[in-house]
């Protein structure tokens, strides 16, 4: 075994499964995995005896399920978990994440196939990831996001989203276009938690996510704030306190045609280099918006956003990148503040107080 290998724990109430992810790793040296449990209970167990660097974690198993799994986890060993789940258990997805897990891999069925190359390339991916955590998701460290608790998950505000709403057009005074990765959704869901519904902002995110989850987390941010947030449609209207999250697998822009912002949404380019493309999304709002953008890069893998953002700082507007401190990856906000780009360098509280003021 390498020195220095990842310490991989495997818990997933399926053997098949638990064999199928092992094998993931049978031929890589940089991984070790290091344990195998079948439940919540076990796993808390073996995450104490064998201290694993990361954890890939199935969510509905018996005698203690994943979301009480990583809540106790949370609070005695903190670690980078990365949740294994199927496209039907979409909300369960942004459960954990809430809870503090790192990041999900879909799985098209309950099953893991031996010949699924994508999704056996998607786990090793990001459980490779955890070489380029901050610091303080080392275990035993503090975190720096404190997850709600259970009972706060699927609570409304007392008004129903939208029920209350204006529908006349106001166009938004600033729009601000967020670009975000790895550790980005509850990043999204502090921020959009905090908005107060006197803001004078329209709202556009670019988060790498897979096509099949982006709706459901839009509606989950709608549910989060007042913000009335969906999933772009091509032709929407960007106006004061909406929201947008672009679709997956497709890439979002902002235009101006007459006093209105419209939403486009078109397939990617062969110069996207990342889809959705948080730089394709920053140049259009800068060229919409001029000095009324605020571009926003949070935590994530990579430099997507950069030249976006270095397009809207040329327009006359700000831009904002998330301090490494709160950054559970600091590859895209890192990739701006070497180039120079940002006007504002923010932890994350700052920067959902930061976006809270606008127009309030």
């Amino acid at each position: 075994m390498t020195r220095g290998a990842i310490r991989l724990l495997v818990v997933d109430d399926s053997a098949y499964n638990r064999r199928n992810i092992a094998e993931v790793f049978a031929t890589y040296p940089e991984v070790e995995v290091v344990g195998k449990a079948a439940d919540g209970e076990e796993a808390l167990r073996l995450a104490a005896l064998l201290k694993p660097d990361v954890i890939t974690l199935d969510l509905e198993m018996p005698r203690m399920d994943g979301f009480t799994f990583l809540r106790i986890l949370m609070s005695r060993q903190p670690t980078p978990v990365i949740v294994v789940s199927s496209y039907s258990q979409k909300e369960n997805v942004f459960k954990a994440l809430e809870l503090g897990a790192l990041d999900f891999v879909a799985k098209p069925t309950a099953q893991i196939a031996p010949d699924a190359t994508d999704l056996r390339d998607q786990i090793r991916e990001k459980v490779l990831l955890v070489r380029q955590l901050r610091a303080s998701f080392a275990p035993g460290a503090p975190v720096s996001r404190r997850p709600p608790s259970m009972s706060s998950f699927d609570q409304r505000s007392l008004s129903e989203p939208g029920s209350s709403r204006a529908t006349v057009y106001i166009p938004p005074k600033q729009v601000v276009a967020i670009a975000s990765s790895t550790g980005g959704p509850s990043a999204l869901l502090e921020i959009f938690g905090k908005i107060p519904p006197t803001t004078t902002a329209g709202f556009v995110v670019a988060q790498h996510m897979p096509d099949k989850f982006t709706r459901t987390f839009a509606e989950r941010l709608d549910r989060k704030g007042s913000v009335r947030t969906s999933e772009g449609q091509d032709g929407d209207r960007l106006g004061k306190s909406t929201g947008f999250v672009c679709p997956g697998r497709q890439c979002m822009e902002v235009h101006q045609n007459g006093v209105e912002l419209k939403i486009v949404i078109g397939a990617p380019r062969p110069d996207d280099r990342y889809v959705p493309s948080a730089d394709r999304l920053l140049k259009s709002v800068a060229a919409a918006a001029g000095p009324r953008a605020v571009g926003v890069i949070l935590t994530g893998m990579g430099d997507d956003g950069v030249e976006g953002a270095r397009a809207i700082r040329d327009a006359g507007g700000i831009v904002v990148a998330e301090a490494q401190e709160t950054a559970v990856v600091y590859g895209m906000p890192g990739a701006a503040v070497r180039a120079g780009i940002p006007h504002k360098v923010l932890p994350l509280p700052q920067i959902a107080e930061y976006l809270a003021s606008l127009g309030g």
